[in-house]
């Protein structure tokens, strides 16, 4: 049977692949982009933000995506080392680590021989995210489902016990932890909520109200690049920090007020390292991780101690499963006054 075909038009089109990693969607942007500049992976980052954005509202808004979709452009590395470099879109702009797409693309490059010496047993997938090289890990072959695991960049607790002004909420104590990305963590029972049963608005409108405190209030610094020294979200957990073989669940707000469906691979990456700092746990403590949304899991562990600038960090190892949900081109007819895309809150 032929795949349906898209009818005459006068539109560029964009094609894509869909995935989705413990319920978080993922878009891989397969063509349509034109040339990106740039000699490094941040620098191809500044440049599609600061010139290709447009494209970024087509692909993520809608029509064609929705306010929490999240979208993979590939694109070329300048390491030697990486088999794919990938930039990483969102509501609000670009992020610099996600690990649910991490994921999706180990089994993603497997699948699509974007790798030279794939293994029956498990292939490492070299990714160049902008934050760095992380390691991937796909033990499956081909239409086989089964784990994939990342090794990340150096993760390290930032600040702990950070206190900040939430209104409506007066002083609230945070930790601020980087896996990738710079999260702010606080249990959900500060606010009197759940991260398993209460409503998700409710959550959003905390962690909101969360992310833009420390935004305002502390400064962040990553000890190596600029460009990373952002807080991307904050994650609201269920308290349960010390080591258990029990899943312990957090819910991930980022960008602007995006809810991750699962329990967030750079997060997981962040809260090990937050754990690790505070001696919650110890080397190759496996430890399950639930999303509040969908009651998905990842696994983390630590698995070695490692330097980031001045930070003591570690290097954490995040697993989990991803699943293909379609493919699709995109078409932006010249007549459509909507084309551009758009969102509703």
């Amino acid at each position: 049977m032929d795949l349906p075909r898209l009818p005459p038009h006068d539109g560029s089109v964009l094609s894509v692949v869909d995935m989705h990693t413990g319920g978080e969607p993922l878009r891989i942007i397969t063509s349509g982009y034109p040339k990106i500049e740039g000699d490094t992976v941040l620098s191809k980052r500044r440049f599609v933000r600061e010139h290709l954005d447009h494209l970024r509202k087509v692909l993520m808004f809608e029509p064609r995506g929705h306010y929490d979709m999240y979208g993979a452009l590939l694109v070329q590395s300048e390491l030697p080392d990486a088999d794919l470099g990938v930039l990483f879109m969102h509501n609000e702009g670009y992020s610099t680590m996600c690990g649910h797409a991490v994921i999706a693309l180990g089994r993603y490059a497997v699948d699509y021989a974007l790798v030279k010496t794939p293994s029956a047993r498990e292939t490492q997938v070299n990714i160049h995210c902008p934050c760095g090289l992380v390691k991937a890990f796909v033990e499956y072959s081909y239409g086989k489902t089964g784990a994939v695991r990342f090794h990340s960049v150096p993760a390290f607790a930032f600040a702990t016990d950070v206190k900040v002004t939430v209104p409506g909420h007066g002083e609230v104590a945070v930790d601020i932890s980087y896996g990738g990305a710079f999260y702010a963590f606080v249990s959900a029972e500060r606010f009197g909520l759940d991260v398993n049963t209460s409503r998700t608005r409710d959550l959003v409108d905390v962690a909101t109200a969360v992310t833009n405190a420390v935004k305002s209030q502390v400064k962040l610094r990553h000890p190596v690049h600029e460009d990373l020294s952002f807080l991307y979200g904050t994650i609201l957990t269920d308290g349960k920090d010390s080591f258990s073989d029990e899943p312990t669940a957090n819910v991930c707000v980022f960008a602007d007020a995006q809810v991750d469906r699962s329990p967030t691979g750079s997060g997981v990456t962040a809260r090990i390292a937050l754990q690790y700092h505070k001696g919650l746990i110890q080397l190759n403590q496996t430890r399950t991780f639930r999303s509040g949304a969908t009651a998905s899991l990842f696994t983390g562990k630590a698995v070695q101690e490692t330097i980031c600038g001045d930070f003591k960090a570690v290097v954490v190892e995040v697993g989990g499963h991803a699943h293909y949900t379609g493919v699709a081109s995109f078409v932006q007819e010249s007549n459509d006054d909507l084309s551009q895309g758009f969102l509703l809150r």
